[in-house]
């Protein structure tokens, strides 16, 4: 999976600052568990983790730079979004499809 810069940013900052991280592991399972949907998860995070930049763009140094540099335009989390997702859940079943009728 490939990380936009932001994203990546983000992701980086968490491995530096362990708070942060168990936080946001936390947050993650916590939504998971609530929608139960890893789609309607993602989309949520997604949301989440943008508000999240930009709080920490205004205090945090590899944050406040970038947007200096690139400016805060709304970039998509989606991909940090489902990365998380996969790393810091427990992976579930898939759902089994039933067999078309007359099979």
């Amino acid at each position: 999976m490939s990380l936009n810069r932001s994203e990546q940013r983000l992701f980086d900052y968490w491995e530096g600052h362990r708070d942060e991280r168990h936080f946001w592991v936390e947050k993650v399972r916590s939504i998971v568990r609530q929608t139960g949907d890893d789609r309607v998860a993602t989309s949520q995070l997604e949301g989440e983790l943008w508000r999240y930049y930009l709080e920490r763009s205004a205090v945090a140094a590899p944050f406040k730079d970038a947007a200096m540099h690139e400016g805060l335009q709304r970039i998509s989390m989606k991909n940090l979004a489902e990365l998380i997702i996969r790393l810091w859940t427990e992976p579930r079943p898939k759902k089994k499809l039933s067999p078309p009728v007359g099979e």
